[in-house]
């Protein structure tokens, strides 16, 4: 998956919303078909989502398009998914999953119903949500599932399934929950998936604490913010994107590390830090990440 510093949930049955979850500027836009949609509308909310899809397909916007359709439980799954699987999906954003069984699932209903629409196969990706203790206790099962699961979400906001699921009272420090996010990335890096996303913030006109929990998840591991408001994703494509600087250090340590290289060393001093081929690697994978997300 390429990296999303942004994910902006839009509520599925608001069809105008996403041309401004477009405007604001998110790397992805998540249609929900979830807890944003009251039960009376969802029949027609996934008529407009399906809508939206091809609409800003046609227009060619720069944002992905997934869609959070209801749980696997809830007896909504399979009609959401049998109306939203068509072009122009980037995939599924998965909510309260509780086993990679499940996954495996949902791998088999999307795989028939791609075969079925001429949809490329293995097209539809997959982001798992950690919403339940059942899925948290068993993340690296549930991440290394299928091929499909292109990212996972550690999702730890005050007052929501989280925090309801597992009785910890949310704090900006996030200690309660440091546990929990840790565990998720290493999940993620294990099962090979580098674009772990972090959310939500939930505070509307706090931008200055929805930075530094950003901040917070970045130094963690997590390489995005899933967003409930647009004035967020400014912060997070911020805070995400890696500053001019920092690539240019990258280049110049990878440019040494090379010239020593050529000339039979392994390791150089470069501006007084000792540097190997593991700096050369993680110098790399920055300039790369800098790259794939426009950073010049």
């Amino acid at each position: 998956m390429k990296p999303y510093r942004s994910m902006l949930f839009v509520p599925g049955h608001k069809p105008t919303w996403a041309e401004k979850a477009v405007a604001a500027g998110s790397d992805a836009v998540i249609l929900d078909l979830e807890d944003s949609v009251p039960a009376a509308d969802k029949a027609e909310a996934r008529k407009t989502v399906r809508e939206t899809i091809g609409r800003l397909a046609e227009q060619e916007t720069r944002a992905d398009v997934w869609v959070r359709p209801n749980s696997f439980g809830s007896g909504l799954f399979g009609a959401d998914v049998e109306e939203v699987l068509v072009p122009g999906l980037a995939g599924l954003f998965l909510p309260k999953v509780f086993t990679a069984q499940e996954i495996v699932q949902i791998d088999a209903v999307v795989s028939h119903i791609e075969e079925r629409e001429g949809l490329e196969a293995g097209s539809i990706g997959l982001i798992v949500s950690f919403e339940t203790a059942v899925s948290m206790a068993h993340c690296e099962e549930i991440a290394a599932a299928s091929p499909r699961v292109s990212s996972l979400l550690g999702a730890t906001g005050p007052s929501a399934d989280v925090g309801r699921e597992l009785g910890f009272e949310f704090t900006a420090e996030g200690l309660e929950t440091l546990y929990l996010r840790s565990r998720i990335i290493l999940a993620a890096r294990a099962a090979g998936l580098h674009h772990p996303v972090s959310g939500v913030w939930q505070d509307l006109k706090d931008l200055d604490g929805c930075r530094r929990f950003a901040e917070d998840a970045r130094k963690l591991g997590y390489r995005g913010l899933v967003c409930i408001h647009p004035s967020h994703v400014a912060v997070a494509n911020e805070v995400f994107t890696p500053s001019a600087e920092t690539v240019d250090f990258h280049r110049r340590m990878l440019e040494a590390y090379r010239a020593a290289e050529a000339q039979g060393s392994a390791a150089v001093d470069f501006e007084g830090q000792h540097i190997d081929l593991a700096h050369a690697k993680t110098a790399e994978g920055i300039i790369a990440l800098a790259e794939a997300i426009g950073v010049k």
